[in-house]
């Protein structure tokens, strides 16, 4: 499949006055002299095949309600071709809003009010936010020093949230948002006997599955040895940019098909049928545009990694292979837990807060790589301002608000 003209270098296309006029949540919380690189929104356009399809199905009027087994297809395809995985069977798929409404769903049909949660922090902030208000206890297995699992902690939140005969869930956060982690298969199939050795259900949030580098290779947990009665969640929503076009997908191991089966009915009203559409359209047809996004965010990375060299040494950064995020260690710039509010006031940046991700996070920021390289260039040269650091005579032209 060709990629089109206008689909080469994504993240390179559009100028800061153009994304300028966008209305979604990045764009528009904080005003206009602030360089937002906060939420997981990707400064692209839309990819050319969910273009077309949205204009296509809009043309026609194609705006009820979604129905039929497309999207699940086509996940199970993507996902054969993409990550060689087999596993996904339609029959044991189901459509859902997106993907935290459907881990709210999945862990509604595997606890009750009162058990426990079991997460890896620092992670998603909406993991505590959901959990905690459907009446479930976060209960924290940080990552090793390494930024992976670590088994020994996962093993010990499992025995803690189990004792008494206690029922227990691990919501898994596979790529790592914020890290950027990519679990390999080993670490995979060693959480799924813990989890079976301990009766904690899996249910694993892969929303950020496509965004990995070939040479990390992602892994469904569903396809580890152990994962049969695991559930997860994945989506194209941040693959193709397409948070505002709601639609998922929950997914069941063959020994979770009953668990999945008794999910509400009403559940399925949630999506969109555009945004069924959309996700469909890019995992049938925008693999090409996808691979160009990942070669820029490859660029990105190793231009962080140089600004940061350059401008910000005391900033700590492991460039990983998953997600468009980076993790970023900030304590010795001396910013205290929540360094964000800093380069937000005075260098006018917005970055994510590390507090905000559980333990782990003081001392921290998330930066969104999924923007121009003159957009990043720009940010980090705002951020060594903004703590006094003196960068080197740069001979372009400072962006400006």
């Amino acid at each position: 499949m060709d990629i089109s003209p206008n689909d080469h270098h994504p993240l390179r296309r559009l100028s800061l006055d153009q994304l300028r006029r966008r209305t979604s949540m990045k764009w528009r919380t904080h005003p206009e002299d602030v360089l937002p690189l906060w939420v997981a929104e990707m400064d692209v356009p839309l990819a050319g095949p969910v273009a077309r399809a949205l204009t296509e199905a809009i043309a026609v009027g194609d705006t009820g309600y979604p129905a039929g087994d497309a999207y699940a297809e086509a996940l199970a395809d993507f996902a054969r071709a993409r990550w060689g995985w087999d596993g996904l069977v339609v029959e044991r798929a189901s459509v859902v809003p997106d993907v935290m409404l459907g881990v709210v769903e999945m862990l509604r049909l595997v606890t009750e009010p009162g058990d426990s949660v079991i997460v890896n922090c620092p992670v998603y902030p909406p993991f505590y936010q959901f959990v905690t208000h459907m009446g479930r206890r976060v209960v924290e297995a940080p990552l090793g020093p390494d930024l992976r699992l670590d088994l020994a902690a996962l093993e010990k939140a499992f025995a803690r949230s189990t004792t008494g005969g206690g029922r227990a869930a691990y919501l898994l956060c596979s790529p790592h948002n914020p890290t950027g982690t990519v679990h390999t298969a080993e670490e995979l199939t060693a959480v799924a006997a813990l989890a079976g050795r301990y009766g904690v259900r899996v249910v694993a949030d892969e929303i950020h599955a496509p965004l990995v580098t070939a040479e990390a290779a992602f892994v469904p947990y569903l396809s580890v040895p152990g994962g049969e009665n695991g559930l997860a969640l994945m989506s194209a929503s941040k693959g193709w940019n397409l948070a505002g076009l709601k639609a998922a997908l929950a997914l069941a191991g063959p020994e979770a098909a009953d668990d999945l089966a008794r999910m509400p009915e009403e559940v399925s009203h949630g999506p969109s049928h555009l945004g069924v559409i959309a996700h469909t359209a890019a995992l049938r047809e925008g693999g090409p545009w996808l691979d160009a996004v990942l070669g820029d965010l490859a660029d990105n990375r190793r231009l962080l990694a140089g600004l940061l060299d350059e401008h910000l040494p005391e900033i700590r950064y492991r460039p990983a292979p998953g997600t468009y995020l980076a993790w970023l260690d900030c304590r010795k710039l001396g910013l205290g837990d929540d360094p964000s509010a800093a380069f937000l006031a005075r260098g006018r940046v917005a970055l994510s807060a590390g507090p905000d991700f559980g333990t782990g996070g003081q001392g921290h920021v998330r930066l969104n790589l999924a923007t121009t390289p003159e957009v990043l260039t720009e940010a980090v040269r705002r951020m060594a301002e903004a703590v006094g650091a003196r960068p080197r005579p740069r001979s372009e032209t400072s962006l400006t608000g």
